[in-house]
């Protein structure tokens, strides 16, 4: 089971924005096969750096607004946000590696 919260267009500012840590936000679709191919790597990323960085994840299809908000074009994006600012930006389905040197500079 996956320690990753599913968060919606309105507890987007609490969630995020307003978070003490880093966020890392996944957004996702359940269509999409690179989204499903990350998830996992998404989650182990969540419990490596649990109560440094607060990870969770936004259904596109089901939230659009937040999505259109920061320009999502393609899926999986998963951006990363420190005191309540947009600071990193990785699209597509890459490696454990890439998401965890991104999040390295943010702690």
């Amino acid at each position: 089971m996956s320690s990753v919260a599913q968060i919606t267009d309105n507890a987007f500012k609490q969630e995020v924005l307003d978070s003490k840590l880093p966020v890392l936000v996944d957004f996702w679709a359940p269509w999409c096969g690179p989204c499903r191919m990350v998830g996992p790597i998404v989650d182990e990323v969540a419990a490596q750096y649990e109560g440094q960085v607060k990870v969770v994840k936004l259904n596109t299809d089901e939230q659009p607004m937040t999505a259109s908000q920061f320009g999502i074009r393609s899926i999986p994006t998963l951006l990363v946000f420190k005191g309540g600012q947009k600071v990193d930006t990785v699209v597509g389905a890459v490696p454990k590696t890439t998401l965890t040197s991104t999040l390295e500079k943010y702690l």
